[in-house]
């Protein structure tokens, strides 16, 4: 099976990818690991204002299958997070690059993305 590892995004070896403009981290989970989760029923992000610490846990997602912890990529505090994902966390297994982004922070250390997986090294880990 072939999973969609866009060439913009940066990956934690946990299967969180995070894509940034202009100093502002937008975070999510990959396809791979929304296919392994199965059907998402449930989102839990840190409120606007928290801070995240690169490869901590910021929060957790559940599918039918199991409770799994959400890692950080980056470090920052939280500008926004997506609130769709609360009535309708399917939208991650919909769209996980897309509407179902989880986070957005504002970067603290640009730096730590050169401690993250690119595309061709994430796609080597999941084949």
């Amino acid at each position: 099976m072939s999973f969609d590892v866009p060439d913009d995004l940066r990956y934690l070896e946990s299967h969180e990818w995070v894509r940034v403009d202009d100093g502002t981290a937008r975070i999510g989970i990959t396809d791979f690991a929304q296919d392994e989760l199965g059907d998402i029923v449930f989102v839990e992000l840190p409120e606007v204002g928290d801070e995240v610490t690169q490869e901590e846990d910021f929060g957790v997602i559940e599918s039918i299958k199991a409770v799994s912890d959400l890692y950080a990529p980056v470090s920052g505090e939280v500008l926004d997070h997506n609130e769709d994902l609360f009535d309708e966390p399917e939208l991650v297994n919909d769209d996980p690059f897309g509407e179902g982004w989880m986070l957005e922070v504002e970067l603290s250390d640009e730096g730590e993305l050169d401690d993250l997986l690119g595309p061709e090294a994430y796609d080597d880990q999941i084949e």
